[in-house]
């Protein structure tokens, strides 16, 4: 019996914070709708993003102050017009922005500006159908909302500091403490509770939009979450902690491609035994909260979840850690307990992989990652080159966020490995971005997934994040006038070469040359006998 071959998929990597955008960031409005319409133009049926949430220090998407709030920057003060929550002379002192990087250090009091404006105006006139709307989601999102809304009035009462370094009982509260805070800051913990409404709602329309038009969205969780966060503040249980709140262990990883000493995140590490306890609910709801927002989530740190690197607090660099076991399946049995055997989750299986990371990956069926970048260092033992995959349950990158730009990688690139690089894609390297994105496409790969940088072309200066460095990253926007229809009907042209879209009009068949073989008939003579 002839095998069924799976649907074949492929998309863009673009974070909302790169949409344009007058506002200095990306976000909900009209640039993410463009974005989505382009997809949908090129044959895409992917949306790649980064985590949503509510970033704080280094501007990080993986250093949140909530694994559940989102992001307050990504609201669209357009569509807060459109909804009557903002006025146009609200944004006739706006600052001017450039278009190509987003600037934080500004950006974010303008922005917060307008939000504490819209808040303004929600608590003047918004109506009984939206005020009803707005206690719905308040009730229905309580479990981690009321805490987080708490969470961040307080910081903004102690000057934005972190919840360690409060000198008062919000510091280690018990439920009459906080009751006590929540009278005292309630107007504050009413406008973060808007903000969140107001942001879920924004982004429900794009994806419901994406949904209509046929694309399926890839969100991205961090394994693990900030130490001066909501989760942590108000569930200290859940993690490896001192008495007085401190980690007694941090997370990161050894010394690995991206770094030589390592990576030191810094993150506080989970007590599983006691997330065992309670049956991973904690993790259950991190899930849930996600697949309401997308459709499939890339876990970022996989291996974590079978050992992690833990890193005396206190320490500069992550080379004195040791490796700790983790959940392993029996966090994953859970998740099909709750979210059925087909788990929407995809594995970024990077870095430091053993056989039993792999076992727990393919036990669950969980498609891993193949970085392009990385497949041209040792060709005798190296499984990402493309001829080389052994299952089509994987998606193949041309790189990541934390990759350089493939413009930008292949130019730094010593002369004797472009070679092979060149050989290998049998090109003259004056378009490797192409020739990177054909080889995905053109894989095994159920996914093919590549930058919206590689797509068109940019160097280094463009590269969304490079480990390790601070300062610069999550900083690169596009223009409008960048993703052109000529663009996009070359993408789909090879998007459908590749068997990853429907073709827009059937191929009609040419005429062969005179005597040929039309398909179906026998050659003279070659007839089986009756």
């Amino acid at each position: 019996m002839a095998k069924t071959l799976s649907k074949r998929y492929s998309g863009v990597l673009a974070h909302p914070t790169s949409f344009p955008s007058p506002y200095g960031i990306g976000d909900f409005g009209k640039g993410a709708y463009d974005f989505i319409n382009f997809l949908t133009g090129a044959g895409q049926s992917l949306w790649q993003i980064l985590p949503l949430g509510h970033t704080g220090y280094g501007d990080s998407p993986y250093q949140a102050f909530s694994a559940f709030a989102g992001q307050p920057l990504l609201i669209s003060p357009d569509e807060l017009i459109k909804d009557g929550l903002l006025y146009g002379d609200d944004l006739r002192d706006y600052p001017h922005f450039n278009p190509d990087h987003i600037y934080y250090g500004d950006v974010i009091p303008a922005k917060l500006r307008i939000l504490h404006r819209s808040y303004e105006i929600f608590k003047e006139s918004a109506d009984l159908c939206m005020l009803k709307e707005f206690d719905v989601f308040c009730e229905h999102e309580k479990d981690w909302l009321d805490d987080y809304a708490l969470f961040m009035a307080g910081k903004d009462a102690h000057g934005g500091a972190c919840w360690l370094e409060w000198e008062d009982d919000l510091r280690d509260p018990d439920e009459e403490i906080k009751a006590t805070w929540r009278e005292r800051l309630a107007d504050s913990i009413e406008y973060y509770k808007y903000i969140q409404f107001i942001f879920f709602r924004q982004w429900n329309a794009i994806r419901d939009y994406a949904h209509v038009n046929g694309i399926k969205i890839v969100g991205d969780i961090p394994i693990f979450v900030a130490l001066d966060s909501a989760d942590v503040w108000a569930n200290r249980e859940l993690f490896q902690l001192e008495k007085d709140g401190y980690p007694t262990v941090v997370a990161g990883v050894p010394p690995d491609y991206f770094s030589a000493t390592g990576q030191l995140w810094g993150n506080p590490l989970y007590d599983w035994d006691y997330h065992k306890k309670t049956h991973y609910d904690w993790w259950m709801r991190r899930i849930k909260g996600q697949l309401n927002m997308v459709d499939y989530i890339r876990v970022d740190h996989f291996r974590g979840f079978e050992q992690y690197y833990a890193i005396p607090y206190g320490e500069e660099t992550a080379m004195h850690g040791k490796w700790k076991k983790g959940p392993n399946e029996d966090l994953f049995l859970r998740m099909q307990e709750v979210f059925g055997k087909d788990l929407p989750i995809w594995a970024e299986d990077l870095g430091i992989i053993t056989p039993r990371v792999e076992k727990l990956r393919d036990d669950f069926n969980l498609p891993g990652m193949k970085v392009l970048q990385f497949a041209f260092g040792d060709p005798k033992d190296n499984d990402i080159l493309p001829h080389r995959f052994t299952t089509e349950n994987c998606i193949c990158y041309t790189g990541t966020h934390d990759n350089d730009t493939t413009m930008g990688w292949y130019q730094t690139l010593k002369p004797a490995l472009q070679d092979r690089v060149r050989r290998y894609l049998n090109t003259d390297g004056n378009i490797i971005h192409y020739d990177m994105i054909r080889a995905a496409m053109g894989s095994i790969a159920r996914y093919a997934i590549y930058p919206v940088q590689d797509l068109l072309g940019f160097g280094s200066d463009c590269r969304m994040n490079t480990p390790s460095v601070a300062g610069g990253n999550w900083a690169f926007r596009f223009r409008k006038d960048h993703l052109t229809p000529e663009l996009a009907a070359n993408l789909r042209k090879m998007t459908e070469l590749f068997g990853r879209c429907e073709p827009l009009e059937p191929i009609e068949e040419e005429e062969g040359p005179e005597g040929s073989i039309k398909p179906g008939e026998t050659a003279p003579g070659l007839a089986p006998e009756e």
